[in-house]
């Protein structure tokens, strides 16, 4: 055999190995998406942005875990697509989309608001959630309701439906960017604001706590809450928005409202389609 032909199959030999190295780390298309069907950053995981303050919808207990209405109700939706593997970290609100929109996180969970500007960073789930907005103020701040508000300081978490709707609709008042519900309530009861506007069912919690009052709870169910995706992902928006309507007709949406909504109203479209017609 001649030196050459020796060379000739020995570099032949290291194209082919070198060939299939390559294509198994491009890896094959068609096998990624189908162990990747939902385009998850990791496949089998979802990460989830969500925040640490809102009760009783996310927020963390005495051990860190998150918990509350959407992280329960976002984990059994998760279960229901096949993923068992869910992790939540926590983020100011106003991070939530661009993080998800920007590939950090799959899905942005904290009773977020549909609305037609938002839906222009990221895709959403199907509503899930509806209810109200509260005026939160303490006793001697002298708001006694909306009409009151002109000249006063009104606290609002940066990038919430509350910011917007004040933004609108209280253009005589102060207002007062947060980061969180925690930092307004905390300048809310040390008088450095004089009102904070937010969800209702959290107002409810803190009002208890500290001792402030509602001075009004304004109906919002043109926004209803849907869970963040990154947009470009159809196939995962068609899987949760499947499983949410299969947790509705199960009961299990309406379980977990009366566990972390007890006494509040409860939104009927939510409810097994039994029970809706039986309203009719």
């Amino acid at each position: 055999m001649k030196p050459l032909d020796s060379i000739s199959r020995s570099a032949l030999a290291m194209l082919v190995v070198g060939s299939a190295l390559v294509l198994a780390a491009c890896g094959n298309p068609a096998s990624d998406a189908a162990d990747n069907p939902y385009g998850l950053i990791q496949p089998g995981e979802i990460r989830v942005a969500s925040v640490g303050d809102s009760k009783p919808y996310t927020f963390t207990d005495a051990s860190g875990n998150f918990t509350g209405f959407d992280i329960e109700f976002f984990t059994d939706v998760a279960k229901r697509i096949g993923i068992d593997e869910v992790v939540f970290t926590g983020q100011d609100f106003a991070a939530i989309l661009p993080a998800v929109a920007g590939g950090r996180f799959d899905v942005g969970v904290a009773a977020i608001g549909i609305t037609a500007q938002r839906e222009q960073t990221v895709d959403f789930s199907s509503g899930y959630l509806a209810g109200f907005l509260t005026v939160l103020t303490r006793k001697d701040a002298g708001v006694t309701g909306v009409d009151s508000l002109a000249g006063k300081r009104l606290g609002v978490v940066q990038g919430t439906l509350q910011e917007a709707y004040a933004v609108d609709h209280f253009e005589d008042a102060d207002i007062v960017r947060f980061p969180d519900n925690n930092a307004a309530i905390s300048a809310l009861n040390s008088t450095s604001i004089d009102a904070h506007f937010l969800d209702f069912e959290a107002a409810k919690d803190y009002a208890e706590r500290f001792g402030l009052v509602s001075a009004a709870d304004i109906p919002s169910f043109d926004a209803p809450a849907g869970f963040a995706i990154a947009k470009g992902k159809p196939e995962f928006k068609q899987e949760l928005d499947r499983a949410i309507a299969a947790a509705m007709e199960d009961g299990t949406w309406k379980r977990l409202y009366q566990k972390w909504f007890p006494g509040s109203p409860m939104p009927r479209q939510y409810l097994p389609s039994a029970e809706r017609s039986g309203d009719d």
